[in-house]
Parts: C-alpha cells; sequence; structure tokens
C-alpha cells in the first residue's frame, strides 16, 4: 500500500473518508486497511448493525477481527428500537468530530445509503405527525407492507423501487412525508451540500462473484449459529422490534423457528433477498458521480484507494 509517510501524510488527507458500496463486496477489509495507514477510526454506515446482538447475520466483525482499530456506533440499540436515522445523524456526527479533536481520520463505513449522506451532507429532516403515523401504522398491521407498497409505488414510483416491498416502516414513513408535505417522499431528500470535507471510495465487485460471496456468506450465517442467535434476540424482543425484526436473515430465521420455512427455504430466501438488496444499493451509491469506485477484486485495492485519495486531494 502507498504509504502515508510514517504518520507524516504526503498529501492532504480529506477530513472524512466514506468506504461505501453493496453488501459482502468487500468494505470492512479495505477499512481496517485505510485505518491502519492513515492512522484512522471506524465509524459504523450499516444499520443493522446499530443493533445489539444482531452480529452473525449482519457480518459484524468481532473485536479481535478489528486488530485494534477503534469502532464507533456498533451495539447502540436494543432490538425493540426503531431505527430513527436522525438519532443516528446526531450520534454519527459527534463520533466524526470527536476522531476529528483526536487528531485522526475518520472512516464512515458501510452500505446503507441513507445514513450516509445524512452525515456527510446538510440534511434536515420532515417532521413528524402521529395521527398520521398512527393511521398508517394501524393499516400496516391490518394489511401488511405488500399493500402500502403499492400505494407508494402510485404515488411515487422513485421512493417505492428504493425501499424494499417488506420495509412497513420506511413505506409508512415515505407515505407520511408525502401526506404531511403533498410532495413526492423523494423530494424530501435535499440536493447534495457537503457537511464534511469528505472522500466517498466505492466498493464492488464483478456481480457473479458477488453473487457467489452472498451464498457463502448466508451458508456461513447459518453455520456459525444463527438460529442461535436469534433465538436469543427474540427472547429480548427481536419480534417487537419493527426494525431490526425485518433484517435480511433474522426475519427469515424467525420463519425458520416458527416452522414456516425449512433451513433450506430460509438459507435460499436470505440469499435471493440480499442480492436484491445489493441491486438497490447499487443503484443509489451508482446516481453519486462523487462516488470513486474501485475493484475490491483487485490484488492493488489497498494501492488504488490511497490513489484515489490522493489525486482528489491535489
Amino acid at each position: 500500500m502507498v504509504s502515508y509517510g510514517g504518520g507524516v501524510p504526503l498529501f492532504p488527507i480529506p477530513r472524512v473518508v466514506a468506504v461505501v458500496g453493496p453488501t459482502a463486496a468487500g468494505k470492512s477489509a479495505l477499512s481496517l486497511a485505510l485505518a491502519r495507514e492513515l492512522g484512522g477510526e471506524v465509524v459504523n454506515a450499516d444499520s443493522m448493525q446499530l443493533y445489539r446482538g444482531m452480529d452473525i447475520g449482519t457480518a459484524k466483525l468481532t473485536p479481535a477481527e478489528r486488530a485494534g482499530v477503534p469502532h464507533h456506533l456498533l451495539d447502540i440499540w436494543d432490538v425493540t428500537e426503531p431505527a430513527s436515522v436522525a438519532e443516528y445523524q446526531r450520534l454519527a456526527r459527534a463520533a466524526v468530530d470527536g476522531i476529528l479533536a483526536r487528531g485522526r481520520v475518520p472512516l464512515l463505513v458501510g452500505g446503507s445509503g441513507l445514513y450516509v449522506r445524512a452525515v456527510l451532507e446538510e440534511f434536515s429532516f420532515p417532521g413528524t405527525d402521529p395521527v398520521i403515523r398512527a393511521r398508517l401504522e394501524a393499516e400496516l398491521a391490518d394489511s401488511g407492507p405488500g399493500e402500502l407498497h403499492r400505494r407508494l409505488a402510485a404515488l411515487d414510483a422513485v421512493a417505492a423501487e428504493r425501499i424494499l416491498p417488506s420495509n412497513g416502516r420506511r413505506i409508512v414513513r415515505a407515505l407520511e412525508v408525502i401526506e404531511l408535505t403533498g410532495a413526492p417522499f423523494t423530494a424530501a431528500l435535499p440536493d447534495p451540500v457537503p457537511y464534511y470535507d469528505c472522500v466517498q471510495l466505492g466498493v464492488d465487485r464483478d456481480t457473479a462473484e458477488l453473487d457467489a460471496r452472498i451464498a457463502e456468506r448466508v451458508g456461513l450465517m447459518w453455520a456459525s449459529g444463527l438460529l442461535d442467535e436469534v433465538r436469543d434476540l427474540a427472547r429480548r424482543g427481536l419480534r417487537e422490534g419493527r426494525t431490526a425484526s425485518r433484517a435480511l436473515g433474522y426475519q427469515q430465521a424467525l420463519a425458520q423457528l416458527d416452522g414456516a420455512l425449512t433451513e433450506e427455504q430460509a438459507r435460499q430466501e436470505t440469499v435471493q433477498a440480499t442480492r436484491r438488496f445489493v441491486r438497490r444499493q447499487r443503484s443509489w451509491f451508482r446516481r453519486d458521480p462523487r462516488v470513486h469506485w474501485l475493484d475490491a477484486a483487485s490484488d492493488t485495492l489497498g494501492e488504488a484507494a490511497m490513489a484515489a485519495l490522493a489525486t482528489v486531494a491535489r
């Protein structure tokens, strides 16, 4: 890897380096290498790794795998707590600012596109209306997410394409914003105005290779004890968690525990759902011309990442 110069940078380092891209592409490995090279600390931008106890199914690095690199915003929420991008924004910016104050480089790492944008850009969130929210949540409970997703598709096709049909919480939020503002939910996303001086490095692989890695990862999840993890989380309220219970792998494992799916069916459903999610992640990040894309399969990935940082810094 291109040397950082033993603590003296060979080029101006951006205040924040983001490592983004689809699930299973190899973001974690690159982030560890960059952290060691740049003197950095990782800030998690994977929405499901925010939950305590959701380790195997999210491929969360163990303390040993973090290799001494400080990681922030892992294990901060109980599985019963609904995700809040606004709360994540507050916590992540505090973590980034703390890293900067220590004279180190914040590495924002993850594949949750909205979470990344919320940190890196001037980004405020539309308000909420408890009456509208309660009505939509009642409809969700009665009819399921499919019907609400079809309604969203009629009102805002772009938002419907970006939100998984099974993600009832986000569908409800999108419909709430549409009703509150009278505009498409996607119109609530502002034009990008940087909040931090940042370079975004996108990590991706050939589709066939990534599909194979996803299948391998899912198999490893079950072999490593995902079902035991989900049993324990179910005792801690996973089924009541509006966000956590819908996570890839966890939803399918719960169905297996309930007898609704066999293990093979649960695994295959997880593989297919993850591949669909990867397509959405690619669509999100590839639309952003500011992302510098790198081939995660390259033997010189680290050098390419440092070269991209140097090029942007000049």
